[in-house]
C-alpha cells in the first residue's frame, strides 16, 4: 500500500472507522478534514487572514487527489 501523508491517512481512517450510516460517515470525514486543514491549535492566537479560501481549497483538493490515487 502507498504511504500516505498524515493528513490523507487521517481522512482515510475517519472514513474506515466511522459508523456505517452514510450521514455519520460524511460527518466523521468532514470533521477529520477540518482537523487536518485547520488544526484546533492553529486557531489559538493565529492571524485570521493567514489562510485564504484558495489556500484552503488547494489543501483539500491535494488530500482528495492523494486519496484518489489509492485506486490507481
Amino acid at each position: 500500500m502507498t504511504d500516505l501523508s498524515p493528513a490523507a491517512q487521517a481522512i482515510l481512517d475517519a472514513y474506515q472507522f466511522a459508523p456505517i450510516d452514510d450521514h455519520l460517515t460524511a460527518a466523521a470525514v468532514l470533521r477529520s478534514v477540518a482537523d487536518q486543514v485547520v488544526p484546533y491549535d492553529d486557531l489559538k492566537g493565529s492571524d485570521p487572514d493567514a489562510w485564504t479560501r484558495d489556500d484552503i481549497r488547494l489543501d483539500l483538493l491535494a488530500i482528495a487527489d492523494e486519496l484518489e490515487q489509492l485506486d490507481a
